[in-house]
Formats: structure tokens, C-alpha cells, sequence
């Protein structure tokens, strides 16, 4: 009788799902993405795809949409709802479309009772990466510390895995879309230099430095003395390791510093900030641009490197995946808000450039490696946590081609008591042979 019972539910359910696959998701007209149910049944058809959602039990459409948000939909990813095989950006694509074919799908999936009818899975979360849960004021020394650990004091092992040989955490520099990962981290740590204009003897600061790529290059290429921060021990402690290894420790160094608590007595010649700008917060833009002021010489350049939103974007109130599991505190800004900050601290704007193109291609690089490496992974963290990477790598790489995303370097100058930059009137010194 039970068994009966079990198979008239998993019946149902299936006719269910069946119903709103072609309710909600055919009129998206999607044909890269397909969908398998748990018993092996293809949907829209049997034609091959650039990517699956397999549904794993019978109550999985109703993990991933009765909520009707992002953070329901990816935890039930996370926790094995459903699996992605194939092109996971392609998803992506489904997504943005299914908002479109729904006028702002919340609505209609909500109503969609027949969610409601599927079976109801109780999840154990006791196990594995949970969702950051930050206690003490947003952007606080204190608690920035305890936001940026949990993202990057996972495992120095899992990183270099996807990362390549630098461990460089950023956008890389693709001169031409064919040049491999690691070509391209060495020419964006070129470019970075360059535009900085260093000079042997200079003193340079890296402010979040993670695991010391470009304080390393910095230093053996061009001769500078660097100061590398991070707020992440495990970073600094192979940091150090690499710098020593490359016998480098006499001009290049990593400490766990926050910003707010370096010493300006002795300005730096040039400051540089990549892909930490995410982690500052809009009400203490203020604070981080005055704080980069104090801490250069006059003329002294700044570089900084971030990832910004769209103006016409809203960060969504209800919560992200991202602030949950990924970058908790993080805020992306306009670069509009960004310069207005830096100009008001007195800096001048010399240049900005977006890399947007750059960063999807990174990511696709990164997710790629992390996909080819999953076994390995899985020595270092639990699936969970594989998961986690692999979808906001995914997510963030079809937000920079879609425009959703940008990623901009802006070169900002402390200006000297005469005036003048002291700067070159072009770029053509970047771009030499």
C-alpha cells in the first residue's frame, strides 16, 4: 500500500512539473537550456542542450520557485534541489528571460499553486558552508574583518586551483581573447604598473593585496618597495611564503591590516586598490578616498579597481545570494558615486576605463578550471561550497557580458600645492612596445 501510495505521489508530481514547465518556462522560448526529471524524463524533448537543470526529487520546482527569489532559487541549487550539467552560464539566460516573459516572474510563480502541491523537502543544513550571519555595526572594522575572512579564509588550496600560478583574484587583461589565463593576469599586472608609472626606489601600498601577485611583480619588475594589506591570515601567511621563496622579502611585504589603520606619517609614492573596493561600503566612501589622500605624497597617483552597478540599477532589499554566501556586506556602487567621492576628497580624476568584457572572460576562464578541478575541490571544501563558487562565477560572468555588471579602473592624482600632475599628457607610455 505505501509503495502504491509513493508512486501515485511521484506520479502527480510529475504531471505537475510537467504542467509548469510548459506554464512558465516554454514561453520564454529558450532553446539552449533543458530541463530532466528525476525519473529520467526530458523536457521540452530529448534534443540535446547547452545545458540541463536535472531535477533531483519530486518537490524540486518547488525548492527553486515557490519563494519566488533569487536567494530561494540558488540555495536550492546549493543543496541539491536540482543539479546544472553542461554550460551552467547558459542558465543565465533562461533566467533573464523568464523575467522578461513573466513581467517580473515573482507574481506569476507565486500564484502558481501547483508549487504547492509538490512534495516538500526538509533540508539538513547542519553540514557544510552556511550563510554568513554578521553580528556588530556594517562596516566596521571588527566585523569588515569578519565578512572578508569568510569569503577568502576557505582554502588557499581550493583558490589556486582555479586561480592559476599568480593566485591573482581580479580581472585579467585579454590584449587579444585567445591568450591564456595566466598571459593575461601577467599582462593586467603590467598594465597596472604602467599606469601607475613606477619607478625603481618608489614605495607603493597595495590595499587588499590578497595573495601578493602584483606587490611580487610590482617589486621585481619595476623596483618598488611594496606594503601589501589584506584582513585575511591564511592570504598573508602564503603571501609571505611566496615573497620569501621568490626572494623578495627585502622590498615587498604582506601584513593583516585594515586601511583605516595605517600610519600616513610616510606617504607612498602611488597606491593601488584592486577588487577591494567592493568590500568599502557607499557611507564610508568618504572615509576610504580622505584615508588615500593622507596616505600619498603630493602627485602621488591612485589606482582603483573595482566592480561597480549600473545607476539605473537597485540593489534588491529582500536579500542576494551574493550578501548570503558570498561577499556578506559587499555593495556595489555607480561609478558615477564612486569619482563624486574621490573628487570631493580632493583627488583629480585622470582617467577611467571600463574592463567589463575583460572580467566575463576571466570568469569564464575561472569557472572552467573550477569545473575541470571538482574532485580536487572537493578535498579542500564540501560541495556545498564548490557550488557556491561555481554559481556566482557563473552568475558574475554573465553580468559583465549582459552590462549588468562593470568593472572600471579609475587613475586619481593628489594634486601638488602648484597644480600641475606632474603626470604625462597621453597614454601612449601604457600601451609601449
Amino acid at each position: 500500500m505505501l509503495q502504491k501510495e509513493a508512486i501515485d505521489v511521484s506520479l502527480e508530481a510529475k504531471k505537475l512539473s510537467l504542467q509548469f514547465l510548459d506554464e512558465v518556462l516554454k514561453p520564454t522560448q529558450v532553446q539552449t537550456v533543458g530541463v530532466r526529471l528525476w525519473d529520467g524524463t526530458n523536457w521540452p524533448d530529448d534534443s540535446p542542450r547547452q545545458a540541463m537543470l536535472v531535477l533531483q526529487h519530486a518537490g524540486a520546482l518547488r525548492s527553486m520557485f515557490a519563494a519566488s527569489t533569487e536567494l530561494a532559487l540558488a540555495e536550492a541549487y546549493l543543496y541539491n534541489d536540482f543539479d546544472i550539467e553542461g554550460d551552467i552560464t547558459a542558465v543565465f539566460d533562461l533566467a533573464d528571460a523568464l523575467v522578461k516573459a513573466t513581467n517580473g516572474w515573482s507574481a506569476k510563480l507565486s500564484a502558481a499553486g501547483k508549487l504547492l502541491r509538490l512534495p516538500k523537502r526538509e533540508y539538513d543544513r547542519s553540514g557544510g558552508r552556511q550563510a554568513a550571519s554578521l553580528q556588530g555595526k556594517v562596516h566596521s572594522i571588527a566585523r569588515d574583518r569578519k565578512a572578508v575572512t569568510y569569503h577568502y579564509d576557505v582554502s588557499n588550496d581550493f583558490y589556486q586551483l582555479f586561480l592559476g600560478d599568480r593566485m591573482v583574484y581580479s580581472c585579467a587583461y585579454f590584449a587579444a581573447p585567445d591568450l591564456s589565463l595566466d598571459d593575461a593576469q601577467t599582462a593586467k599586472l603590467e598594465m597596472i604598473c604602467r599606469k601607475l608609472r613606477l619607478q625603481p626606489g618608489q614605495r607603493l601600498l597595495d590595499v587588499g593585496c590578497g595573495w601578493g601577485g602584483l606587490a611580487m611583480y610590482a617589486a621585481s619588475h619595476y623596483g618598488v618597495e611594496v606594503l601589501g594589506i589584506t584582513l585575511s591570515q591564511p592570504q598573508a601567511d602564503l603571501a609571505n611564503q611566496r615573497i620569501k621563496a621568490a626572494s623578495l622579502e627585502r622590498r615587498c611585504r604582506v601584513e593583516v591590516r585594515d586601511y583605516r589603520e595605517l600610519d600616513d606619517s610616510r606617504p607612498f609614492d602611488a597606491l593601488v586598490s584592486i577588487g577591494m573596493f567592493e568590500h568599502v561600503g557607499a557611507a564610508l566612501l568618504p572615509i576610504y578616498f580622505k584615508k588615500a589622500v593622507s596616505l600619498l605624497k603630493p602627485g602621488g597617483v591612485f589606482l582603483n579597481h573595482g566592480i561597480a552597478r549600473r545607476l539605473t540599477d537597485e540593489p534588491d532589499p529582500r536579500g542576494s545570494f551574493s550578501d548570503r554566501y558570498v561577499f556578506p556586506d559587499g555593495e556595489l556602487e555607480p561609478i558615477s558615486e564612486s569619482l563624486r567621492a574621490a573628487e570631493e576628497a580632493r583627488l583629480e580624476v585622470r582617467d577611467v576605463e571600463s574592463w567589463r568584457g575583460h572580467y566575463a572572460l576571466t570568469l569564464r576562464h575561472w569557472v572552467d578550471r573550477l569545473e575541470a578541478h571538482h574532485q580536487d575541490a572537493l578535498q579542500f571544501v564540501d560541495e556545498v561550497t564548490y557550488r557556491v563558487w561555481r554559481l556566482y562565477m557563473a552568475g558574475s560572468s554573465h553580468g559583465f557580458h549582459s552590462g549588468r555588471l562593470n568593472v572600471y579602473q579609475s587613475l586619481l592624482v593628489k594634486p601638488t600645492a602648484e597644480g600641475p600632475s606632474g603626470l604625462p599628457p597621453t597614454r601612449a607610455d601604457w600601451y609601449r612596445g
